[in-house]
């Protein structure tokens, strides 16, 4: 669990096990020695991040991390943090952050539960999302969606904020913002679902997995309370695209090609409601009469039943074959 240390001039975050190690004073100068290409940057109140400085490694280092086998192909250009002496507009954000995690930590009983995440955008949106903060109409809902909010990726999953949500832009670069988020006590939002505010006042935020969360829902009435950005990471990933896809196509591809969709289908209808089982068949009917094609159903598939039972399914099948 995240530790926040609060103080007047600094903030610590120690996150334990996967997520990331950040220190570091709201208020210091950042040394703008780094690249921030032609200062465009500099424009939107940013600040370039030197490389080979600790807070630069600590960054790269977990974005990589989260990259997985992607990140053997993914160099990092740029380097950019949000400079709180650009104006009082950003003091005042950063204290309005503090203030709604103090209030979720009492109303939690002392703990605001604070995450690290990722959020992968086009470079005009995230340079909107610095200048004026997120916005509701910024991203359209999905079929895949969970609920009405903006989703963000867990510290240690860079790779889904990266590889589902960002947009190369004309050079090729891609941008994603590293975020703190204030989730309190999550619930569970089921993929399609349009829920767009807390089932209850008990709640704070939603999560697509109690136990191992790969999406955070921020509702949409607290997004630019609970959400504070903190850098933007610039890269280069070519092989991105094609990463996905064969990740996507090796959950339901093993080794063993005997195993047929509807075979898939049958044995999950053991494990999963049929609220789900009804998303899924829809899906396969839905690929059977090309409306949507063969990564599109397997992604749909992945996000409904999720990649552990997958897992599981598969390779007790192939055992038993």
């Amino acid at each position: 669990m995240d530790q926040i240390d609060y103080r007047e001039d600094q903030i610590s975050i120690i996150v334990d096990d996967d997520e990331i190690l950040h220190s570091g004073s709201e208020n210091d100068e950042v040394n703008s020695n780094g690249s921030d290409r032609n200062g465009v940057f500099a424009r939107y109140g940013m600040v370039s991040v030197e490389e080979g400085s600790m807070e630069h490694e600590v960054v790269k280092r977990s974005f990589l991390y989260g990259m997985g086998l992607a990140s053997k192909d993914t160099n990092i250009v740029d380097i950019n943090k949000i400079n709180l002496n650009s104006g009082l507009t950003r003091q005042a954000k950063a204290k309005s952050f503090r203030i709604f995690s103090q209030a979720v930590a009492e109303k939690c009983g002392g703990d605001a539960n604070i995450k690290h995440a990722w959020y992968g955008a086009s470079r005009d949106e995230i340079f909107g999302i610095v200048s004026h903060g997120f916005s509701s109409c910024g991203r359209p809902g999905k079929q895949d969606s969970h609920g009405v909010g903006v989703e963000l990726f867990p510290a240690k999953f860079s790779i889904d904020g990266s590889a589902l949500s960002s947009v190369a832009d004309e050079s090729g670069v891609r941008h994603i913002l590293l975020c703190r988020v204030i989730m309190g006590k999550s619930e569970v939002i089921h993929p399609g679902s349009k829920q767009f505010h807390p089932s209850s006042n008990e709640f704070d935020s939603g999560v697509d997995n109690l136990l191992s969360p790969r999406k955070y829902i921020i509702w949409n009435a607290f997004m630019n309370s609970h959400i504070f950005p903190e850098f933007v990471i610039s890269f280069k990933s070519p092989c991105l695209k094609e990463f996905q896809r064969k990740q996507a196509a090796n959950i339901l591809k093993p080794s063993s090609p005997w195993m047929s969709f509807p075979t898939l289908i049958s044995i999950l209808s053991k494990f999963l409601h049929p609220t789900k089982m009804t998303q899924i068949v829809k899906c396969h009917n839905d690929f059977r009469a090309n409306k949507i094609r063969r990564p599109q159903l397997i992604q749909k598939v992945r996000t409904i039943a999720g990649d552990k039972l997958l897992v599981a399914v598969i390779k007790s099948y192939r055992n038993k074959a």
